[in-house]
């Protein structure tokens, strides 16, 4: 029987805000990637990179006014460190749940580069709020510098684009690590986008949605599931209200109508269901998934998540 291609996206509650954190958080990710290896299904994983690319950016940030011969380092590459530092967690944390099982199966991390329209709309409509807070005075100066920033209670703070992702210029070798029968992370925090010039790939000021390069890379990769591993078992309607309902399974058009009056929250729920409806629209055939992570074999199984089909 052939293997299914199953796409996994790990939220930001497989990971944590502090090194310690996240490796404790990584081996509850490993077991329920170590489930689904056992279930047979070829695996590709894509995953959060929130709050680490701003600890990341504001570390670089810091390095950079206590020695004024360095930069303030480009969003491209704060991406590139974030896809680097939770690759390496999460890859060692799945080999060595495989081998405690006796499974050998090698786990490899792509930095992964992510075509973006430079005439997309985001660029002039910034919505992901990034980095350390800022007086006044560096607010203005990061305006003078053509930067957006947004005040907030504590300060003001970078403010920068969500652009959509077009292609996936690692697809082919990720496409070839499958076929080979091996687990592939790719695609973190949504990917380095990146703004094609002639041959040169030019890193972009911006932060892709992780959960639609997830959709893309599933598209891509003609992928059976999308999975969704959240912190939530299920998708609610009116979410921790006393009028909350739970989703045991919607059609894309009803979640479309659910999006449309506002029902998922729009740093949550909303873009995980805009992804999935993204990929199950373009082929009947396709399924999405959205659960809990220590509940992602059950989930397949149909014992429980919110199953989002054409």
């Amino acid at each position: 029987m052939k293997k299914q291609t199953l796409v996994v996206a790990l939220g930001r509650s497989a990971f944590g805000e502090t090194f310690p954190e996240q490796r404790k958080n990584v081996s509850i990710a490993a077991k329920a990637i170590a489930d689904l290896v056992e279930a047979n299904y070829k695996i590709v994983i894509t995953h959060s990179n929130g709050p680490q690319v701003g600890m990341v950016h504001t570390a670089m940030t810091e390095f950079s006014r206590l020695d004024d011969r360095y930069t303030v380092a480009p969003m491209s590459l704060c991406g590139a460190m974030s896809q680097g530092y939770i690759g390496f967690d999460l890859q060692n944390a799945i080999r060595t749940e495989l081998l405690n099982r006796g499974i050998f199966k090698p786990v490899s991390t792509i930095i992964t580069q992510v075509k973006v329209d430079p005439f997309d709309k985001a660029f002039s409509n910034p919505s992901k709020v990034i980095g350390r807070y800022m007086t006044k005075e560096e607010a203005e100066a990061e305006e003078r510098k053509g930067n957006y920033v947004v005040e907030e209670e504590k300060g003001f703070r970078r403010i920068i684009a969500a652009p959509n992702p077009m292609d996936i210029y690692e697809i082919d070798a990720i496409k070839a690590l499958v076929d080979a029968d091996q687990i592939v992370i790719a695609g973190g925090g949504g990917g380095i986008p990146v703004l094609e010039q002639g041959t040169v790939l030019k890193g972009a000021s911006a932060i892709i949605e992780k959960d639609l390069t997830a959709a893309k890379l599933a598209e891509l990769l003609h992928a059976d599931t999308l999975l969704f591993l959240t912190g939530v078992e299920k998708v609610a309607l009116n979410y921790g209200t006393e009028n909350e309902k739970f989703l045991d399974s919607i059609t894309s058009e009803e979640a479309a109508e659910y999006m449309k009056d506002g029902y998922f929250a729009k740093g949550a729920m909303l873009p995980k269901v805009s992804a999935a409806v993204s990929f199950v629209n373009e082929d009947s055939s396709r399924k999405a998934i959205i659960t809990k992570i220590d509940r992602a074999i059950d989930a397949l199984a149909g014992k429980t998540g919110t199953v989002i089909t054409k």
